[in-house]
């Protein structure tokens, strides 16, 4: 590929800012109101007049603490659990699919891809009403249960891209060796899939994280209710109050963990999703 010609470059800066500019606009602006007085809400202006940390102290301190401190720990565990699990599972059932010949192997992965593309919206009733049958309703594990059907599939197909990276004869040479084939497994392939497997735990993380249908409609109290579903709940200090800045304070305050991860394993993301991507 040449050198790219001035013209050329002056083009692909300006697509670069707008890019930027119409992705990072949202963000700025939901930072900025997380910083005004309820007063200035209506103003009309992007940055506050006044620099206040009054909603922030609301949530953390005030009246909404109570709602958005148990929801960001509901968010936390089950987030981890579910991924945890997701991980778990998925990466037995990757190996399987990558390593052995059985019949089905193409159904699983084709019935993974469809449960990932299957709409969230049209089971949430039918299974409101099961949870409710079984007590499943408003608890840890009523979450856990449903995420695990947004996390496996895309923990699934990622992984198994990466197990049919590893050459089959690293594991015929653990095995020769006195190896098992779960010692293979374990200490041979595994750890040549470690950056497959961190890729997509923080994948199927940022997909539990961000959930909202399933946990506004499967809880009802702050037992489980996880921080999407509890933004929906918040209110100003009074009825004549609207809560937006609360909202984008915590909006604010629930980004920083899915930021921080990924500026601190950028290269760890790119490189194993670049890894998994190469055909074997």
């Amino acid at each position: 590929m040449g050198t790219l010609t001035r013209r050329q470059k002056t083009w692909w800066g300006v697509v670069t800012v707008l890019v930027l500019v119409y992705a990072l606009f949202p963000v700025v602006a939901i930072f900025a109101t997380s910083f005004k007085l309820p007063s200035d809400l209506n103003s009309g202006q992007l940055l506050p007049a006044q620099w206040s940390w009054t909603n922030y102290e609301q949530i953390l301190v005030g009246n909404a603490q109570g709602l958005f401190l148990s929801s960001l720990r509901n968010s936390i565990g089950i987030s981890l659990i579910a991924t945890l699990i997701a991980v778990v599972l998925a990466t037995l059932a990757a190996y399987a699919i990558a390593r052995l010949d059985f019949p089905g192997k193409r159904l699983i992965l084709t019935t993974a891809l469809g449960v990932s593309i299957f709409p969230v919206i049209s089971i949430v009733t039918p299974l409101f009403n099961v949870w409710r049958a079984v007590g499943l309703y408003d608890t840890w594990l009523g979450l856990i249960i449903p995420y695990l059907s947004l996390t496996l599939p895309i923990s699934i197909w990622t992984l198994a891209a990466f197990f049919r990276q590893i050459p089959w004869e690293l594991e015929q040479a653990a095995q020769v060796d006195g190896a098992t084939a779960w010692q293979a497994f374990r200490k041979a392939i595994v750890p040549l899939a470690a950056p497959g497997v961190f890729t997509t735990a923080l994948i199927a993380f940022f997909i539990a994280w961000n959930d909202f249908v399933y946990g506004i409609s499967l809880t009802s109290t702050e037992t489980a209710r996880p921080v999407p579903a509890a933004l929906a709940f918040f209110t100003g200090a009074s009825q004549f109050e609207e809560p937006t800045g609360s909202i984008s304070a915590a909006a604010v305050i629930v980004t920083i963990p899915v930021v921080v991860l990924v500026l601190l394993f950028q290269r760890q993301i790119v490189a194993g999703l670049t890894q998994g991507a190469v055909k074997g």
